[in-house]
């Protein structure tokens, strides 16, 4: 079953968003703030990977990536459904492990809380 997640589309969301809390680590930058036009059954998570970080397969892969692991912290970790988030990859997200990233993220999901 796939689960509730939408993309943030609209520019004034991702600048409002940028305004809002971040926590950042080794390899992405969280940020989240609580939108006011938002529905709030489904999590509105949107991942970004900058140009520097390599070409258009290398990108999609970190996103896929992330995506992948926000899917399971759904299942898993009651995540706050009235937040909107933003995770913006870094650099050293493409050398290392899956299971290190996973690990590292859903620790930063239940600081969220």
């Amino acid at each position: 079953m796939r689960s509730k997640i939408i993309c943030l589309s609209k520019n004034d969301e991702f600048k409002e968003i940028l305004k809002g809390r971040k926590n950042s680590n080794k390899y992405f930058t969280i940020f989240f703030k609580k939108l006011t036009n938002k529905n709030n059954k489904k999590l509105n998570i949107s991942f970004v990977a900058k140009k520097k970080l390599g070409n258009a397969v290398k990108r999609n892969k970190i996103k896929r990536k992330l995506r992948n692991i926000t899917n399971e912290a759904v299942k898993k970790l009651s995540l706050k459904f009235d937040y909107s988030y933003l995770v913006i990859a870094k650099e050293t997200i493409l050398k290392n492990d899956y299971l290190d990233i996973k690990k590292i993220m859903f620790t930063e999901f239940n600081k969220i809380k």
